[in-house]
């Protein structure tokens, strides 16, 4: 008879018998995955090729009810267990060495309630997929900028995307979420219903149950948006960056913007003569009327001469994908970011020179210019507290070859290092490196929330199931 050799939640070993896996195998009405299975390589595969985990056993659930007879297996046995939704989480969250899978990413159902304007969706969808239902009647939600990106964990974390300074962050416009806790109870949180869970799950990560779906309030959107991706030479990107802050500070919410500096990419449609060359980019889209939106992007385009221009009018669903092919499967990834409250101009050499120093140019260094209705919230409104920066930095290197992985991941957390001086202290847990690093402590991500969400743990996770995250320790 086979055994299993699963890890614990402590770090050591249980073994399990032939008979308790297929018992728990035959209670799901999806599959169990384990390692002598042909496609097990594929099934444990996720976005980021830097992760390579090996799983001992992935339950690929197929609803709830399995949701909740993993939970109860891991709890039963103490196995160290992670929650895969889309499987785009840059730390690879998504698996545990040794442990169980709580897989979602075959539960993909969207329902669009147009009258009311909600969008109730599972958690394995990806935002391509919620768009593509949602913009069937006219509407969306505030998602982030790559669709194959899983709505779960990017929610869960905060969410950030083009219509976070017209809506907010994904987790503010959630209006309900089903979650399986860790005693395998399936609850339902709102505002209404256990509300300490709700608010704990708007920002607190995954700490506190497996979400298995998702209720999004809708905006009207489209058909089409005025989208600006305008690009100059990096000899402009200290001006550039100076002319940005100043455009943005007086800017309607309906425009959401960001900068990349980063490389011109050597392939059309690119200018030939620059391909190659570090470059600043402006990407923006203003998501209400085109006609006024081309108004309000003008500046963006006309700041200067560009080397390139390619904005102008397109489809919600083509804005959300632009960027997709920037992040193909199998790439390595590794992220961090900063938040800072003032683009000050002795902070615009450093973002220059890190940009100048990349070991890979397919690495950059972002801005996102936040604002808007995410500022219209308390940071006590819901567990997300980072709420008033002017911006965030993203850090994201991007490369091909392993033995570029230690330069990669170093140069990330240089210039992290460099950025303190003008950082409010702040960072976002969906750009956190491998997780809880030493630049990087959870109490960095929470802040004054803490506290009240190691409470919130303690009531629906005392022994602390879900800690393959951004761990929040029972208070």
């Amino acid at each position: 008879m086979s055994t299993y050799d699963v890890r614990t939640l402590e770090g050591g070993t249980v073994t399990l018998a032939e008979a308790a896996v297929s018992e728990f195998a035959d209670r799901l009405r999806g599959r169990l995955v384990l390692p002598d299975d042909g496609d097990y390589d594929q099934v444990r595969t996720v976005w980021n090729g830097l992760v390579d985990k090996h799983p001992a056993l992935i339950a690929r659930c197929a609803g709830n009810t399995d949701v909740s007879a993993a939970v109860e297996f891991a709890r039963a046995h103490g196995i160290l267990t992670s929650v895969r939704g889309g499987g785009h989480n840059v730390a690879g969250s998504a698996l545990c060495e040794d442990g169980l899978v709580i897989d979602l990413s075959t539960m993909r159902g969207v329902y669009v309630d147009a009258k009311a304007r909600l969008a109730r969706a599972q958690g394995g969808v990806t935002l391509g997929e919620l768009d593509r239902e949602t913009t069937g009647f006219g509407l969306a939600t505030p998602v982030g900028l790559v669709s194959r990106t899983g709505i779960a964990g990017l929610t869960l974390g905060g969410g950030f995307g083009w219509l976070t300074r017209a809506h907010g962050l994904s987790c503010d416009n959630l209006r309900s979420v089903d979650v399986v806790t860790a005693d395998g109870a399936l609850r339902r949180a709102s505002q209404e219903e256990n509300p300490d869970l709700f608010w704990a799950v708007r920002g607190g990560g995954g700490n506190f149950g497996v979400v298995t779906s998702f209720e999004y309030e809708l905006h009207p959107i489209g058909p089409q948006v005025m989208m600006a991706v305008v690009i100059y030479p990096i000899e402009m990107a200290e001006r550039g960056m100076q002319f940005f802050r100043d455009f943005m500070r007086q800017a309607p919410d309906g425009l959401m913007a960001l900068i990349e500096l980063a490389t011109m990419p050597g392939e059309a449609p690119f200018p030939e003569a620059h391909q190659g060359e570090p470059m600043i980019v402006f990407a923006a889209v203003y998501s209400g009327d085109v006609a006024e939106g081309e108004r309000v992007v003008a500046p963006l385009r006309t700041f200067a001469q560009p080397l390139v221009d390619f904005s102008g009018p397109v489809s919600w669903m083509d804005a959300q994908s632009f960027f997709d092919a920037d992040y193909p499967d199998g790439r390595y990834y590794y992220w961090k970011s900063a938040f800072v409250d003032d683009i000050s101009d002795d902070l615009l050499p450093v973002l220059v020179e890190s940009c100048l120093r990349r070991p890979s140019e397919l690495s950059t260094v972002d801005l996102w210019y936040l604002g808007g209705a995410m500022a219209r919230h308390e940071p006590g409104d819901s567990a997300f507290w980072t709420r008033n920066a002017e911006t965030m930095i993203g850090l994201e290197a991007n490369w091909i070859k392993p033995d570029q992985s230690d330069a990669n991941i170093n140069w990330t957390r240089g210039v992290v290092e460099a950025l303190q001086p003008y950082s409010t202290g702040g960072s976002y847990a969906n750009f956190g490196g491998f997780g809880v690093e030493a630049d990087n402590p959870v109490r960095k991500i929470y802040g004054g929330n803490y506290e009240r969400l190691a409470l919130i743990k303690r009531r629906y996770d005392p022994d602390n199931l879900f800690r393959v995250n951004h761990n929040i320790e029972p208070g």
